[in-house]
């Protein structure tokens, strides 16, 4: 029987830094009869995602320059392409979190390339291999974070943050709606939170807010638990 041409395979983005599990993968979905693409980080993808059409992402949750939950979220601002998620970590809460964000499966390493390729072949017949919609579809995101050079963008608006005001802000933005109190944020943001007092959370805060209202006077995404902490208000 003639082999389908690469026009025609189903086009699998392999988002993996280990190069023997990429490979391994890339493998097991050739056999398959599936095109098999590789990135080793989340920004080489996105450039990717950004040109071309994908039927499915096998995406590990470990990456080097964005955690590959984030990177999830991202995808699925413009996108419903079947994700996979690869992680080392097990914990029930991991799954829990990697599907409520917007992922169709989770294997936990180490794992069998062959089941992963059955998951995946059953994935594209349920879902059809989705492919993403034009970039216009779908809003693009309040918020989104570079880890790798620790930036928050808002609305599209690099913010100009300290080194504390970013890991307070990228916290509230991995958990919106979740309220954390001053004692949470200084455990997070600072090196010696009992070194600091509390109310220096409160002056952040102020000077976030701030920050945000130079992007858009009317934004209130930031917002006071009186009683309890701080929030950032899930987008609607």
């Amino acid at each position: 029987m003639e082999q389908n041409t690469d026009s025609q395979r189903k086009r699998i983005l392999i988002v993996e830094d280990e190069p023997a599990i990429a490979d391994n993968i890339a493998f097991a979905v050739e056999t398959e009869n599936m095109l098999p693409l590789h990135a080793a980080t989340a920004g080489k993808a996105w450039e990717f995602l950004q040109r071309e059409t994908v039927d499915l992402v096998v995406l590990d949750v470990g990456l080097p320059d964005e955690n590959g939950f984030d990177f999830c979220r991202r995808i699925r601002a413009q996108s419903d392409v079947p994700i996979i998620f690869l992680t080392a970590r097990k914990e029930e809460i991991d799954r829990i979190v990697g599907l409520e964000i917007g992922a169709d499966d989770y294997m936990a390493k180490p794992f069998s390339p062959r089941e992963l390729t059955a998951r995946i072949r059953a994935i594209l017949r349920r879902t059809n291999g989705h492919l993403p919609p034009s970039k216009s579809a779908e809003p693009e995101p309040m918020f989104s974070v570079d880890q790798k050079t620790k930036t928050v963008f808002y609305k599209g608006h690099a913010l100009e943050l300290s080194r504390y005001e970013f890991r307070m802000l990228e916290l509230m933005i991995r958990h919106p709606g979740q309220v954390f109190s001053r004692d949470q944020l200084m455990e997070y943001a600072w090196e010696e939170p009992d070194a600091s007092y509390d109310r220096t959370v409160d002056t952040h805060i102020k000077t976030l807010r701030s920050k945000l209202r130079t992007v858009d006077p009317d934004s209130d995404c930031l917002q006071t638990r009186r009683g309890f902490g701080y929030s950032l208000r899930a987008e609607k």
